[in-house]
Formats: structure tokens, C-alpha cells, sequence
């Protein structure tokens, strides 16, 4: 594009600055939105590539980290003041290089460019720059660097003045996924990162923080591809309907049905209709014909929740149509053939009821080719506070409320709670606190009785007066803090007393205010229902 200072060209540049914030507006995804950024940049400037570099605080290194187009290389990196990317970060100032050819410093890492291209264009690097919170110094986050044809160097500073002007317009979004880079690398280096199995799994509702969960998903993301039957462990409220959902999304089959079925909530003698369905006058009551779940679930999947509750009848039934792929209509002579994938699910000892003569011996060993074990919520405790968050924004958006957070009382009561209900609890006790909830905050009192109990509270510590003053005055200055993201000089404000009374009582208590400065996106866990 021509960028003399014409009318229509100024226009154009300011259609696409218009563009740039549609992009990086509220509630757009951060990353997509950012990459979409790039191609608005790429296809209305002219310019043959657009990316991002970030600085990664942790390894001190510049990384590519969003592209316009892909690039040759796995990931380039460069250290501050290492080729031109380098020097800008080091410099905060902007960098023209006219020809890319006639730039000895010029690494050419990252796209593999040729010859040719390195003859016939040019590059500009322009810094992203933000006000640190806890310095209020200006900060140099990453680099926003385009490639374009060589051209006047009247026009290139053009462009430069142009990006320099959209890099200021994206630092917070900048900031933001620095602030990813540093979550993603403490996930990895706990263990805890998702494999490409697991990342290619369709699981919108399932992000796991604990090194148990992060296992199953790994199992989950195993046996998800193949037909195998899997069966799903775990005590009432884990999120096995969830895991069920998760491997039917990541099978072959996922985009035939997913049907379920609780075989605890029917009668015994209704189960068999359900499953296999019956004819017009099978039985009293049954005015027409109906399909059964079974031939529902046909070249799909069928989930059947507490199968240990099955009739010895019953389960011989579905023992043959796991084996002979075909099924018998309730009053009908006529076979069906069927196509489905069982998953199967159970809170109770099947071992215990193969023992009593309560579960058939082949039809448990036909379900158990993958068994996969929930543990309990109360042997996940690092799960408890993801969660939480989880279930908040969830129910602010759905009760339109604004509650921001937790407060750290309430917090240590969810994580001190031994939930006897498992998620399922959790999510009701967080349903709960959003309804009655008229403030910013979730406080301990919001929290239902079955938390309100000296046990969970820790009201029944042997404190002293003085040492439960201290601990109240501790949580107070905590909660303060959180809400000024570590400001202390707001949080004074928001206390009502002096700042010199603030900084005192953190150096009391040790309290590192620098914790509280960004507050990180937490990743969502198994949510189950």
C-alpha cells in the first residue's frame, strides 16, 4: 500500500485501526482474536507477514509467539539485544531495515526467507510497551515486526509511525498473554500439561489442576479413540457423565449420538423397555411401539449410568447385545442388529456384588476392558479453588451477578471441607453463594451450614485473644489486597486507614503484596454434575 499522506490513504489507516480494536474488544477470545489481528494488519497494509514476539520472563529470551503466516521453524527465540527483534526489546525504540539483504544483523530465523525475498523486502520492528503496576515504569513486553516490499523511506516511517501506534492499542492484550506463557510454562513444570491427545479432546467443561485428574484425562484421551468399553469409577458427584461425554467427543462416533441412561432412576421392570424398547401391547401401557436405547444409540454411543443397579435379567440382556451386536425388542421376536460403543459407570464395589451373586461374572469382565478411577474431590484438594472459580463465573453469568472473587475465609472453608458430594456438592454450595451473594465478594457467610461447622472453620483452634485478633487482621489485610491487586497504597484506601499503617502491618505479618499484583486466569476443572 502506498502511504503518502493522501485523504484516502489516511482513511484507509484509520479503517484498520478500527479493525484493530473490533479485535481486541471485550469478550473476544484472546489468542484467536489476536492472530485475527495480525491478518487484518497483514491484508489491509500490504504487508507479507505479521507476528509477535514476547518476552518470557522466565527463561529471559524473545518468543515468536503469534503469526500472520506459519512459520518454518518450531519456535525462534531471541535474547535481548540478539538481531533486530533483540535490539528493539533491548532499546524500546523502533527499527527500519529498508532491505532485509543490506542488514547485517538481520538473523532471519523464524520464516526461512529466500534469497529473493531478503532482496525485495523490507522489515520494521516496533516495540510493545506497558506501565508496570508495581513500578509505574514503562516496561517493554514484547515486539510487533511486519515484512513489506522495499519502498521510499518516507514510506516506511510512515508505517512505522502506523505500528508503533497499534502496538501502544494491544499492550494490555500483550500483557495478557505473557501473563498465559508464565500459567502454561508452571502447568508444564508441575506435571500437569495436556498432551496432544488430551488437547485434541473436545472437553469444554474439563481442565484439570490436580496431577489424579490430569491422569485420567490421560486415560480419557487413550481409550477415547478406539471402541473399547471403558468403565468409569468413582464415588456419586465426580463427573463420570462428564468423562463419558469427553470420550464420545473424542471417538470416531462423535458425531453420531450420545444417549444416557441412569439405571437408577427407573424400576427394574421398566429398565428392559428402555434399553431395548417394545412393541405396540408388550404390556399394559404400551399403546405404541418405541425404540430403545440401543438402536437410539446405533452406530453412536450409549453411557449407562450405575450399572451395578441392573436386574440379573436385565444385564443378561445386555450382555448379548454386547456380544451378538443385536437386540430383541420387548414383544417382538424380530432381531435388530446394532451398532453402539458402551461406557459404563458405577459408585459401588462391583467386586462386593459379583461376590453376592448381584452382578454377572462375564458381563463384568465384558465392561472392565478400561477401567478408569475417579478419585474423590477431598483427595484432590487442588482442584477445590478451580472449581470454585469455575462454578462463580458460571453463575454470574447465568444469575447476572458481578461477584468478582472469594475471599480467603470463605476460600480456606471450601478447601478445609471434606465434600461428601464430590463436585456435585461443590457446584450447589457455589449455586448457592451466587443467589444470596449482594456484594463483590463470596464471604465465609455465604457459605451453607454444612460448611458453617467449627471443623471446617477452624473455630475450634486453642487461640488466644490475641492470636485470633491477629489471624482476623491477617485475612482482612489479604482480602484488601487481592482487590487492589497488590497495591498497598489502595488497599490503605480501601481500609480507611494510612498507607504508613498498611506497610506496617505487611512486614508484621510477612505478607508479600507483590503475589497479589496480577491476578492469573485459572485453568477450569472436571466439573462433574
Amino acid at each position: 500500500m502506498d502511504t503518502t499522506a493522501t485523504p484516502q490513504n489516511i482513511a484507509h489507516c484509520l479503517l484498520t485501526l478500527k479493525q484493530v480494536l473490533a479485535e481486541i474488544g471485550p469478550g473476544n477470545a484472546l489468542q484467536p482474536s489476536m492472530k485475527a489481528l495480525l491478518r487484518v494488519l497483514a491484508e489491509n497494509m500490504g504487508y507479507k507477514r505479521a507476528f509477535l514476539a514476547i518476552y518470557d520472563q522466565e527463561t529471559a529470551t524473545l518468543k515468536i509467539s503469534l503469526t500472520h503466516t506459519q512459520p518454518k521453524t518450531g519456535q525462534a527465540t531471541y535474547t535481548p539485544g540478539q538481531g533486530v527483534i533483540g535490539q528493539v526489546f533491548a532499546s524500546g525504540a523502533s527499527i527500519v531495515v529498508p532491505c532485509l539483504k543490506d542488514h547485517p544483523e538481520f538473523l532471519n530465523r523464524a520464516f526461512g526467507r529466500t534469497p529473493e525475498e531478503l532482496a525485495s523486502l523490507a522489515f520494521i520492528c516496533a516495540p510493545v510497551t506497558n506501565l508496570s503496576p508495581e513500578t509505574r515504569e514503562v516496561e517493554v513486553l514484547g515486539t510487533l515486526s511486519v515484512d513489506l516490499p522495499v519502498q521510499s523511506r518516507e514510506s516506511l516511517d510512515l508505517h512505522r509511525q502506523f505500528l508503533e501506534v497499534v502496538a501502544g492499542l494491544i499492550a494490555k492484550q500483550v500483557a495478557l498473554l505473557q501473563e498465559e506463557m508464565a500459567l502454561q510454562r508452571q502447568i508444564l513444570s508441575h506435571g500437569m500439561g495436556l498432551s496432544s491427545d488430551e488437547a485434541s479432546l473436545h472437553m469444554p467443561n474439563i481442565v484439570a489442576s490436580s496431577k489424579a485428574i490430569r491422569l485420567v484425562l490421560q486415560q480419557v484421551a487413550q481409550v477415547a479413540n478406539s471402541r473399547a468399553t471403558v468403565l468409569l469409577r468413582g464415588e456419586s458427584g465426580t463427573g463420570k457423565e462428564l468423562l463419558a461425554e469427553a470420550i464420545h467427543a473424542g471417538s470416531p462416533r462423535a458425531q453420531a449420538p450420545l444417549i444416557k441412561l441412569n439405571c437408577a432412576a427407573l424400576p427394574s421392570d421398566l429398565i428392559e423397555s428402555e434399553l431395548f424398547g417394545h412393541e405396540k401391547g408388550a404390556f399394559t401401557g404400551a399403546v405404541a411401539q418405541k425404540k430403545g436405547m440401543f438402536e437410539l444409540a446405533h452406530k453412536g454411543t450409549l453411557f449407562l449410568d450405575e450399572i451395578g443397579e441392573l436386574s440379573l435379567e436385565a444385564q443378561a440382556k445386555v450382555l448379548r447385545a454386547i456380544q451378538e451386536k443385536e437386540i430383541q425388542r420387548l414383544g417382538s421376536e424380530q432381531t435388530i442388529n446394532v451398532d453402539v460403543r458402551l461406557v459404563t459407570a458405577t459408585h459401588r464395589p462391583l467386586e462386593e456384588l459379583l461376590q453376592d451373586g448381584r452382578f454377572r461374572e462375564d458381563l463384568y469382565y465384558r465392561i472392565n476392558v478400561f477401567p478408569i478411577f475417579i478419585p474423590p474431590l477431598r483427595e484432590r484438594r487442588e482442584d477445590i479453588l478451580p472449581l470454585a472459580e469455575h462454578f462463580l463465573d458460571l453463575f454470574c453469568k447465568e444469575y447476572q451477578k458481578t461477584i468478582k472473587r472469594i475471599s480467603t475465609p470463605a476460600i480456606d472453608m471450601l478447601t478445609q471441607y471434606h465434600w461428601p458430594g464430590n463436585v456435585r456438592e461443590l457446584r450447589n454450595c457455589m449455586e448457592r453463594a451466587t443467589l444470596i451473594c449482594d456484594e463483590e465478594v463470596i464471604r465465609s457467610y455465604h457459605m451453607p451450614p454444612s460448611l458453617q461447622t467449627s471443623e471446617s472453620s477452624a473455630t475450634d483452634t486453642d487461640l488466644s485473644f490475641g492470636e485470633a485478633v491477629a489471624k482476623f487482621e491477617q485475612e482482612i489485610l489479604v482480602d484488601a489486597l487481592k482487590k487492589a491487586k497488590g497495591n498497598m497504597l489502595q488497599a490503605a484506601r480501601d481500609l480507611r486507614v494510612s498507607y504508613r499503617i498498611v506497610n506496617y502491618k505487611v512486614k508484621k505479618y510477612r505478607i508479600d503484596p507483590r503475589k497479589f499484583v496480577t491476578t492469573r486466569r485459572r485453568p477450569k476443572a472436571l466439573a462433574g454434575a
